[in-house]
């Protein structure tokens, strides 16, 4: 069954193996060095990230975070290998993000990649930035075999692993929970420092009225552009008060706070919902949350409940892990380049759509 342990076909070492990983899928830049020891252990030796941030109201287009991270990424990466106190001339292996993501912004995060493994004379392993958020959650938290909610601004799937693969349960079948969020706090004009979604969490503390809107699970599917529509168009109602207070003493209006407080709580209960069948299906005791949006204290209570409810536990990790980082990708290449895999120079491309069940996971069991 997929619920039980199933161990690793890793080869014990006869020495640490060390990784440099680049991730750049988005408006995140990161670099991140990690060591796998003899005794299985597993060491953070540096994790490094930069954020392009635009302006209130403004989303982030690929051409310009593709200039940030070809302005940023030699920076980034010698901040990494200065923390790790290791020499390029040290590592096993380059790893990077192959996809899914942004074209621009992917493309540029190979081109160094590429420029590194050259110039070092260094293997390249390309990562699916999926299966970077699984491993290093699983790493990070010691979660066995956990059904997985994936959520962030790009990707929104429940998974489980079986037979050398993370199979996909249920998913959204328009717009990710992140994007939704993000497209939310630009419509209410908040701060995308340090990132909307977060804005919006803080935001949502403050609500108290839960505002009817569309509650749209689809067997294990859900479906989120209606929802965004839904909300949005309750800033166009006349009991709305763009700078009211919670608690306005005016009586029926509905504020800010309200709809990110309304928008929170049905779409995070939509997602424990097609979580909860997930586990059903398979008999697991466990839940890893990850990805951007698994930062979210109240998916993260929300999820608790659930499971305790099921004899159950939630696994999670800090904004350090949650948001695209370089060590994901220094982690899951690491696992690939220990198996024997490796990205030749010409095969070295990226990819917008690089689904997590086409890849292999060859050092489960």
């Amino acid at each position: 069954m997929p619920g039980k342990h199933r161990g690793s076909l890793l080869k014990k070492l006869s020495r640490p193996y060390v990784a440099l990983g680049l991730e750049g899928s988005a408006n995140k830049l990161g670099a991140g060095i990690i060591q796998h020891n003899e005794d299985g252990s597993t060491k953070v030796l540096s994790n490094v990230r930069h954020t392009y941030i635009t302006p209130p109201g403004e989303g982030f287009l690929p051409r310009d975070t593709a200039q940030h991270h070809r302005e940023w990424a030699i920076k980034v990466i010698k901040d990494a290998v200065a923390k790790a106190g290791v020499k390029m001339n040290a590592l096993h292996c380059i790893c990077y993000t192959k996809g899914p993501g942004m074209g621009a912004p992917l493309q540029s995060v190979a081109l160094v990649a590429r420029t590194l493994s050259l110039l070092f004379n260094k293997p390249l392993v390309g990562v699916n930035h999926c299966v970077g958020h699984i491993e290093m959650g699983r790493e990070i938290t010691g979660a066995q075999n956990p059904v997985v909610l994936y959520v962030s601004g790009g990707n929104t799937q429940v998974i489980a692993y079986s037979r050398q693969c993370y199979r996909i349960f249920g998913e959204t079948l328009d717009i990710a929970v992140g994007n939704c969020l993000d497209r939310f706090a630009r419509v209410i004009n908040l701060s995308n420092d340090p990132s909307p979604g977060y804005n919006i969490e803080q935001e949502a503390k403050k609500g108290k009225r839960l505002v009817p809107i569309p509650y749209t699970t689809k067997g294990m599917d859900v479906s989120l552009s209606g929802i965004l529509t839904s909300v949005e168009a309750h800033t166009m109602d006349k009991r709305f008060r763009p700078t009211g207070a919670p608690g306005d003493s005016e009586g029926d209006v509905i504020t800010p706070a309200d709809l990110c407080f309304s928008l929170q709580e049905t779409v995070f209960a939509m997602l424990v919902e097609i979580t909860e069948r997930a586990m059903a299906h398979i008999g697991s005791k466990e839940v890893l949350i990850v990805g951007g949006v698994g930062c979210n204290k109240r998916l993260q209570e929300m999820m608790e409940i659930m499971a305790g409810e099921r004899g159950g536990q939630v696994f999670a990790t800090d904004e350090r892990f949650c948001i695209d980082n370089g060590i994901m990708i220094a982690q899951a290449g690491l696992l690939s380049y220990r198996m024997g895999y490796q990205t030749s120079l010409a095969g070295s491309t990226c990819t917008q759509r690089f689904r997590t069940d086409e890849v292999h996971v060859a050092w489960r069991s």
